[in-house]
């Protein structure tokens, strides 16, 4: 890298170290990388410092090295990740994890990591209370210029450049921020393998130990490669962890903190004195007591859901109050800042308000352009990518070609999330949605609402274990909403039996389509362009007996008002030719 400067950052508060960063960049960058290093520094979790410092010099020589390869344990409780710890450490003949614990414990105070001898376990480091600092480094991971700490990304940046010092074989470490429990052991032969609770949470508790094997008489060259030699670590973006297990590691350190969430139902045994029932009507109505997490779920809320999973051939369901809400919640949960969430031009405004809400960037591309969001997809390289589509879209009844846009998302290392509010009950033989129309798999998460071919009310996910598992526990508006009622649980339990019983609703469906020509949805979109006279054909419809809504701006662009025509298995073949008739629809 040309006309490079490394920027140091180093923050404490009294002689208590509190945070440091650093970062090779460009001579253009330098100003913006600086700052962002500041920030950091202000806002750190340990505590407030009262000295920041940040140096800047020129990095000459800057080598370039490929990242390790990436493993990750996942256990629940500190003594299983030492555990592992000590396998892997005994996979190169370092075997007396007594004596490493109670060597790891002097690293606490330690500005530095410990150089210790892997056979002997002498100390190398000539300044004990220092410790060895490894220095001058950094990555092509994405964000890096952000005030936000990357844990994965610069600790496998650390873990490589220590991992190709000369005489090193292997690395642990535990971070001293309170809010993160995850370390790591890493060595050459196996590579960088994350541990996903190391401490307990909110510790501030943590250290670094390398282990060298050698001659004494190269420990000098193997420091000054440590503390000198400017690394720029390739590959760290392409080390990006598979959307399912960084689901799988947050819900390990939300268990870990205790703040693990499940819904049950109340024990029927019990008084309650949690409820928000307060004037005693919920049982006589049919009503809700709470949210799900505290009174709200019953024995008909879970049957819906599984009830819902069946349906859709999935491992679970998750009910929400409405189908904006299972939009707006799953979106939110599943990306925040350090993401990206990519919208096709004409979603629904559900899915919109939720890549508004979640702060993750959001990139929009064209309309069912699967060439666009390929190439803004390979243009980004954010921590976690979610791509977010329509199955049916809601104004024009188009389809969402399914295998492509899942085959798009793999590539990247995306999560698909389809909204099918207007595909459940329509598309597929048993009406069941895009995977059974394209006879494909389907993608990471369904969304479904309740209100369209089930005729009830209510939204739902339908997804894997391990997503619902996450949203229970991350999705504000499941977390902090009252339940969906019992009397329209129990209505929407019957309208997803019906649906399951009576394959032939949806043939009459599609025969009554034919009637009126060649459409693949319920929706049929007669554009006239002007929203005035939108407004009069809607009123010569219903004069002749018929109610279509006219649709105008802002729902769509001005000068495509039109009338949004919703066909149903319930029509009647002379009302649907009637009306044919009168729209002129060939």
């Amino acid at each position: 890298m040309s006309s490079s400067y490394a920027i140091k950052m180093r923050a404490a508060k009294g002689e208590r170290h509190i945070s440091g960063a650093e970062r090779i960049v460009a001579a253009s960058d330098a100003p913006a990388a600086a700052a962002a290093l500041v920030k950091r520094a202000l806002d750190h979790a340990l505590d407030t410092p009262d000295f920041i410092n940040v140096k800047l010099e020129a990095a000459r020589k800057v080598k370039e090295l490929e990242a390790l390869k990436v493993t990750t344990h996942q256990v629940a409780t500190p003594e299983a990740g030492w555990a592992v710890m000590a396998e892997v450490l005994g996979s190169i003949g370092i075997t007396d994890m007594r004596r490493i614990k109670a060597l790891f414990e002097a690293t606490y105070q330690m500005r530095g990591a410990m150089l210790l001898d892997a056979d002997t376990f002498e100390r190398l480091e000539p300044d004990y209370k220092r410790g060895i600092r490894a220095t001058y480094m950094d990555g092509d991971y994405p964000e890096r210029n952000s005030p936000v700490k990357h844990h994965f990304e610069e600790a496998l940046v650390l873990a490589t450049k220590v991992a190709n010092a000369p005489g090193i074989v292997a690395e642990i470490c535990v971070s001293d921020d309170p809010g993160y429990i995850t370390g790591y052991v890493a060595t050459r032969q196996r590579g960088y393998e994350r541990i996903t609770v190391l401490k307990k949470p909110g510790s501030p508790l943590g250290g670094r130990i390398f282990f060298y094997r050698g001659s004494r008489d190269k420990v000098a060259k193997t420091i000054a490669f440590l503390e000198k030699t400017p690394v720029i670590v390739r590959g760290v973006g392409r080390k990006a962890i598979a959307p399912a297990e960084s689901l799988s590691l947050e819900l390990a350190e939300i268990k870990a903190a205790g703040l693990y969430r499940e819904a049950h139902p109340a024990d029927p045994k019990l008084a309650v004195f949690a409820a928000n029932d307060y004037l005693g009507l919920a049982p006589a109505i049919g009503g809700s007591t709470g949210s799900r997490l505290t009174t709200g779920t019953t024995r008909y809320h879970e049957a819906l859901e599984n009830l819902l999973a069946r349906f859709k051939h999935r491992e679970a369901a998750l009910l929400f109050a409405t189908g904006y809400m299972a939009n707006v919640g799953t979106i939110s949960a599943l990306v925040g800042k350090e993401d990206a969430v990519f919208s096709d031009a004409l979603n629904h405004a559900s899915i919109i308000d939720g890549c508004r809400l979640s702060g993750a960037k959001t990139v929009v591309y064209g309309h069912l352009d699967y060439d666009g969001l390929e190439r803004q997809l390979a243009a980004t390289s954010a921590r976690r990518k979610l791509v977010v589509s329509d199955g049916v879209f809601s104004m024009d009844g188009d389809i969402l070609d399914l295998p492509r846009f899942l085959a798009i998302c793999r590539r990247h290392n995306a999560l698909a999330m389809v909204d099918e509010a207007h595909a459940n009950g329509v598309l597929g033989k048993t009406g069941r949605g895009l995977a059974e129309y394209f006879g494909s798999e389907p993608p990471d998460i369904e969304i479904g609402t309740l209100s369209k071919a089930f005729g009830s009310e209510g939204g739902f996910v339908a997804c894997s274990r391990l997503v619902r598992e996450y949203l229970v526990n991350k999705a504000r508006p499941f977390i902090f909403s009252t339940a969906p009622s019992v009397k329209s649980v129990k209505s929407s339990i019957k309208a997803v039996k019906a649906v399951m019983a009576h394959p032939e609703l949806v043939a009459r469906l599609h025969r009554n389509l034919r009637l009126l020509g060649d459409y693949p949805t319920p929706i049929v979109p007669v554009v006239v362009g002007d929203e005035k006279r939108a407004l009069r054909l809607a009123e010569e419809l219903a004069a002749e007996g018929f109610l279509a809504s006219a649709i105008r701006y802002p729902t769509v662009p001005k000068g495509k008002a039109r009338l949004r025509i919703a066909v149903s298995a319930a029509h009647t073949p002379a009302q649907l030719r009637r009306l044919k008739a009168l729209l002129e629809i060939t």
